[in-house]
Order: structure tokens, then C-alpha cells, then sequence
């Protein structure tokens, strides 16, 4: 089982254990996503002589189980792409939103393997997909201003019904300054639209990192999202 896919169910499996017990937690984001948590544990619990051990015992004792049929419970992998210069190349104009990006997709990392992916122009974006190989076909999706516009909450069940289908790569794409051609748009499975306003390409990746961190919130009952 892919380690990070095993931190994350390990995390989802006390968190049920909490709502199941009626207890409270305080969630902190760190560095390997939702793996921080401060826990408030109501007096009954405390007094029926349990611990945090315990829960982790248990949820250790399901994923052994389920370490069985990993192999048809694959973790969904998503790249963030964008036309430009790579992250910490020397001709690349520094991007205040990138440290904000990367935070996001950590957090998602407890969800799915999450990556970022920077590509010269859109012909290096087109080979980039070609030689993504899976058990299933990769899953591109455009971002453009023509694109279809979601919710939150539809683009969460989007994307909770690409991962029930089994789909193992979504690759999320930001264009270049002029656009997609008919080229890239004829590869695309999904063109989507983060709204009429026009972003800064900068921004609107950022934007697209934390509604890929909202969906998964929203898939998984989080209180992150409050729907206003």
C-alpha cells in the first residue's frame, strides 16, 4: 500500500472513530496533510480509560485488512499543470501564490497524491500527457474562461465520481497567456471555468489548488467547508 495513501486512510479511520464516539478534534494541517490534530476529549471518554493509542490500534488493525485488496482501492493521483517556467528555474519572475499553491496540495496529499507540474509551452504540455501511462487513461482537464462553471459542491461531486470510477491520473491544466488551441481542447475530457472574471494565470492556479482541497474536505464530511 502506497504510504501516503495508507497516512491518509489511517487518518480518515479516527476521524470516523471520533464522530462515532461523539468526540471533538481540532484539526491543524501540517506538513503531510491532515495528520495534525489537537484532540478535546469529552470527560466520558477519558473516563472509559481509552486513548488516542487505541484508536490508532484499531485503525492500524483495518488498513492490515484492507492492505489485502489494495490493489482495487488504488490512491487517485492529481497534477496541477501550468505553461510556464518551472518552479525555482532562473528565468522563472517569482510567484508570490506559489507557496500558498503547494500548501494546498499538501493538504490534499491526505486524500490523493498530489503533484504540481510546470511545462514550456502547450506542445510540452500535449507530449507531457502522451507518455502518462496508467492502468487508466489519464483524465486532462482545461482550465478556460469558455469552460463549463461549477459549485463547489458539483465540481466535488465531479471529482468524487472520477475517483469511484476508478480513475488514477486528473491532470488539472492551466494554458497559456493566449489560450488553448483545438489541438489541446480536442484532448481535453473536461474544460473548466473558474468563473466570468478573468484570473491572473498565478492566481487561478492557486484558486484551482484550493478547490481541489475543498472538494476532498466536502467528499469527506470536513467542517472546512461551511457552504457560504
Amino acid at each position: 500500500m502506497h504510504e501516503e495513501c495508507q497516512s491518509a486512510l489511517i487518518d480518515e479511520i479516527i476521524w470516523l472513530l471520533l464522530k462515532i464516539n461523539n468526540l471533538s478534534a481540532l484539526v491543524l494541517h501540517g506538513s503531510n496533510g491532515l495528520n495534525m490534530k489537537l484532540w478535546i476529549n469529552y470527560p466520558s471518554y477519558s473516563k472509559n480509560g481509552h486513548s488516542l493509542s487505541f484508536l490508532g490500534n484499531i485503525a492500524k488493525s483495518v488498513i492490515a485488512w484492507l492492505s489485502g485488496v489494495w490493489d482495487i482501492l488504488p490512491c487517485m493521483h492529481l497534477t496541477l499543470a501550468y505553461i510556464g517556467s518551472r518552479p525555482g528555474s532562473s528565468s522563472k519572475s517569482k510567484d508570490p501564490f506559489n507557496d500558498a499553491v503547494l500548501m494546498y496540495l499538501d493538504r490534499c496529499s491526505a486524500f490523493a497524491r498530489c503533484q504540481t507540474e510546470g511545462l514550456l509551452s502547450e506542445d510540452a504540455m500535449l507530449q507531457w500527457l502522451s507518455r502518462q501511462q496508467g492502468r487508466t487513461a489519464v483524465i486532462p482537464v482545461l482550465l478556460d474562461s469558455r469552460g463549463r462553471q461549477m459549485t463547489s459542491e458539483v465540481f466535488a461531486a465531479w471529482l468524487g465520481a472520477r475517483r469511484d470510477e476508478g480513475a488514477q491520473h486528473i491532470v488539472f491544466a492551466i494554458g497559456p497567456a493566449d489560450g488553448w488551441t483545438e489541438a489541446a481542447r480536442e484532448k481535453a475530457k473536461l474544460e473548466l471555468s473558474l468563473g466570468p472574471m478573468t484570473l491572473a494565470h498565478a492566481l487561478a492556479r492557486l484558486v484551482m489548488a484550493e478547490q481541489l482541497y475543498r472538494a476532498f474536505t466536502i467528499l469527506s464530511g470536513h467542517p472546512y467547508h461551511m457552504g457560504h
